[in-house]
């Protein structure tokens, strides 16, 4: 094989000839380089941007949550979060409350503005973490002594309302109960109808934005969890939240917890409360295959048309050799070899390529995204080995496969025949 190497090697890239083979083969490792560096770019491109709205998809909220049917409100217990935490893949567990509330706040120019919020009650240790990562404005710390409940609103949903650091809201929530929804649908009086609300004015102590838009910046409400029991429902919560230690793990520990927990809490994933999410994230993954058959096909064709282009350009070449008492196998494994060389060329030049361009975004971030749209602020891109091992792979396989059409029609070449050209 050394003899049929060293030949591919120098019909390959040594000039031998005035019409220059030598350009032809730059041309075709370049096309397989850009087509390889393409490929992977293309992976990256959709696995880091499905990878970057998981994250925060995961850390607006947790890995699963506990409740019981119709998110009533239900008493805090002990001898529940402990059996949350108990599971070896809880790695911890928390409560937590939510209340829907109308927002209204006073513009600038006097008219005022409302919309529906859900205020959601957290422990220090929790919303310290989230508001670490997203904040943008204010301080991270509640106060829980005052008179007015400390609220940390989404960007968006204080750039609706007119809302900055400092300014003071009402909020408007209609009584739960049954004797509420009677009031009001009955409208007897309007004294009634009053009480029948949750008054309260709260502070915005601080800003946060994650990018998320609808049911996140622009209606999630943060605040203090002992505070918003203290208002409205002392002792009570909506559910537990618990983050696991190996999400891969995720559905099983759930099914473990509701089957543990029993009748009336039952639990879920991340995944169930944002199905439609994440199911168009899956959609954005399984364009892959397509992507990789796609752009390797058209490397292979590269391939392919520089080995014939070689074979017409060594003809005489060709002959010699096959005057000289070479088999025709040999020869065959010549232009192998040959179509070996250029594509191992090319795949390392497109994965030097890739890399680079990778590293470069990810420091200077020159590509931008509107942020409303795409829920993340500039192109993400994910380096993973893998992505470069499989295309490599790919294409280096599939240009072995069929470059041995050519390989074949340059071992059937007759001696006189190849001499006489």
């Amino acid at each position: 094989m050394k003899t049929e190497l060293y030949i591919a090697r120098r019909f390959a890239f040594r000039q031998r000839s005035s019409s220059k083979p030598t350009f032809i083969v730059l041309a075709s490792i370049i096309g397989i380089a850009v087509g390889t560096a393409a490929l992977i770019l293309t992976l990256s491109i959709v696995k880091g941007f499905a990878d970057s709205v998981e994250r925060k998809l995961i850390s607006f909220t947790s890995h699963l949550q506990v409740r019981q049917p119709d998110e009533q409100l239900f008493q805090e217990s002990r001898y529940v979060i402990s059996k949350i935490k108990a599971d070896r893949n809880v790695r911890d567990a928390y409560p937590f409350i939510e209340k829907s509330f109308v927002m209204r706040s006073r513009m600038p120019d006097g008219d005022y503005r409302s919309k529906p919020v859900i205020l959601r009650g957290m422990g220090e240790l929790q919303r310290t973490s989230f508001l670490s990562k997203f904040l943008v404005g204010g301080k991270t710390v509640a106060e829980t002594g005052g008179k007015e409940i400390s609220l940390f609103a989404g960007k968006t949903l204080a750039d609706n309302l007119g809302l900055g650091v400092g300014n003071k809201v009402l909020l408007v929530g209609l009584d739960n109960s049954s004797e509420g929804a009677r009031i009001v649908s009955g409208n007897r009086s309007i004294i009634d109808l009053l009480s029948s609300l949750d008054l309260e004015i709260g502070t915005v102590r601080g800003i946060y934005e994650t990018g998320l838009q609808e049911g996140f910046d622009e209606t999630v409400v943060f605040c203090d969890l002992g505070t918003l029991q203290k208002r409205f429902s002392p002792m009570a919560i909506s559910g537990y939240d618990a983050d696991v230690k190996d999400i891969t793990k995720l559905p099983a520990t759930v099914k473990r917890l509701s089957d543990i927990l029993g009748y009336p809490f039952y639990a879920y994933t991340v995944f169930e409360r944002y199905a439609n999410l994440f199911e168009w994230l899956k959609l954005q993954k399984n364009i892959m295959p397509l992507l990789i058959v796609t752009i390797t096909i058209v490397a292979v064709f590269n391939i392919i048309s520089t080995l014939l282009v070689l074979i017409l350009e060594k003809t005489r070449e060709i002959g010699m050799l096959c005057a000289l008492g070479l088999e025709p196998g040999k020869i065959s494994r010549i232009f192998m070899a040959q179509a070996f060389l250029i594509s191992l060329a090319g795949i390392a030049a497109g994965n030097l390529l890739a890399l680079f361009l990778t590293l470069f975004e990810q420091r200077v971030h020159l590509i931008r995204l509107p942020e409303k749209s795409y829920f993340i602020k500039y192109v993400a891109l994910l380096l993973d080995p893998a992505d470069y091992a499989i295309v490599s792979c790919s294409v280096m396989a599939l240009t072995l496969l069929f470059a041995f059409i050519p390989a074949r029609i340059a071992s059937s070449l007759k001696p006189g025949t190849a001499l006489g050209t």
